[in-house]
């Protein structure tokens, strides 16, 4: 029995192991070939759509002044453009901060959350925004983000080739990706886990995930379907199932770049991917309980991808662990050590070539220093995610039950160090 569970174990890993390799292969496809349409599209480019950028913002003092400084700075044509600071029931300066701001660039202004939705998080605020703007594209920004300065003219670009498209998704970088070991962690999971996880996706299924931040969206599909679901934390992934369900898809098109900040310590970086995690445990068991009513088969597959990853993937890891730390200590007739030991060591050197081979798309990050730190993080970041998703589908259970109201974490922002991005 002990040697079926372990197989079974096993088999789950080696899935996602083999799956994540295909992704990263459609991704460094999609990579070698994104830019190729560009001066084809740029001649559609005569007379672009009027676009509104929403920045929800709480308690983002530390930030807020240097995201503002590359939103001055974007280029689009600034009569058909407007930037929404949504002022979230701040406590610290970020409202006169903005305002500052908005006195100066006519086309940036501040607007505050009133009850009964203040203070309600991220969701709550960005319907606040798709009431009181009025551009055809809109445009989403985390307040700690400083796009580039071309970003949000790639992401309209990528809608107005591609008319099934109801959004179009950027890539994003970390700013301080050299801070910390964490950051340093982080760097490589974004470019691995978002750069090509979703240029995988896109290249072999046309399928990507609408992130947090750095995406256009029709406001005609924003309206049809009645905004941001107010009761789920992973909002953008919940978003992307009802976007796909109306008949369109989602459009990655990394030429659109953002710098954002990452958690600098594990406290921070625990109850933001805790959010995460629940968020996306929230989606799953929300739209698999309406499996037979959904209309787009490109979701279904989505859906059994994310229930993969959250549920079926960390259960295999959880029992192959699980059995042999037991049968160290009594014998429960386990007899694939050495299988065990041959499969441990091709899974870490296939991640390991998965990783350095991703790192190589960014001129950057392909040197000997990150080397060790992919090495490390296979032993210690990589299985810091098994105990935290356990502990996120806990709580998404214990909720589940108890019918508590959902909290919204807002994740804490340190200073930054530069502008990096704002002018390229």
């Amino acid at each position: 029995m002990a040697n079926t569970l372990f197989f079974i174990s096993l088999f789950l890993i080696w899935v996602m192991l083999l799956y994540h390799m295909f992704l990263m292969e459609g991704g460094y496809l999609h990579f070698r070939s994104f830019e190729k349409p560009i001066n084809q599209w740029s001649k559609k480019m005569d007379n672009v759509p009027s676009v509104s950028v929403f920045i929800p913002a709480h308690n983002e003092a530390l930030v807020i002044e240097q995201t503002l400084r590359a939103m001055s700075r974007l280029y689009y044509p600034k009569d058909k453009l407007e930037v929404i600071v949504i002022n979230d029931n701040s406590s610290d300066d970020t409202g006169v901060i903005a305002s500052k701001f908005a006195e100066r660039y006519p086309f940036i202004r501040v607007i505050e959350t009133v009850e009964p939705n203040k203070g309600k998080g991220k969701s709550s605020a960005l319907n606040a925004a798709l009431a009181d703007s009025t551009g055809e594209i809109v445009v989403v920004y985390d307040a700690d983000n400083t796009p580039e300065r071309m970003a949000v003219w790639y992401l309209v670009m990528g809608l107005i080739n591609d008319p099934k498209a109801a959004a179009t998704v950027g890539k994003f970088r970390v700013i301080n990706a050299a801070e910390t070991w964490l950051t340093r962690f982080i760097n490589i999971e974004t470019i691995c886990f978002q750069w090509m996880a979703q240029g995988g996706r896109w290249k072999w299924f046309k399928v990507a995930t609408i992130p947090g931040t750095n995406f256009a969206i029709r406001r005609s599909i924003l309206e049809q379907l009645g905004g941001w679901d107010v009761k789920a934390l992973a909002e953008d992934t919940e978003l992307t199932i009802r976007v796909y369900n109306l008949g369109y898809h989602i459009r990655f098109f990394p030429k659109a770049i953002t710098w954002e900040q990452e958690p600098e310590t594990l406290k921070v970086w625990w109850k933001q991917r805790t959010r995460w995690a629940r968020g996306n445990q929230y989606v799953v068991l929300k739209f698999l309980s309406q499996f037979f009513t959904l209309k787009r088969k490109s979701i279904i597959f989505d859906l059994f991808y994310f229930f993969f990853t959250y549920f079926l993937f960390f259960f295999g890891v959880i029992l192959s662990n699980g059995l042999f730390i037991i049968n160290l200590f009594y014998d429960i007739g386990l007899t694939v050590g050495d299988i065990a030991i041959v499969l441990w060591l091709l899974a870490f050197l296939l991640f390991l070539g998965e990783v350095m081979i991703t790192l190589s798309i960014e001129k950057t990050e392909m040197n000997r220093k990150n080397f060790f730190y992919v090495i490390l993080m296979y032993f210690t970041y990589s299985q810091m995610w098994i105990v935290l998703v356990v502990w996120s589908l806990l709580l998404e259970i214990k909720r589940m039950f108890t019918g508590q109201e959902v909290q919204w974490y807002k994740t804490e922002r340190f200073a930054k160090q530069s502008d990096k991005g704002a002018d390229e």
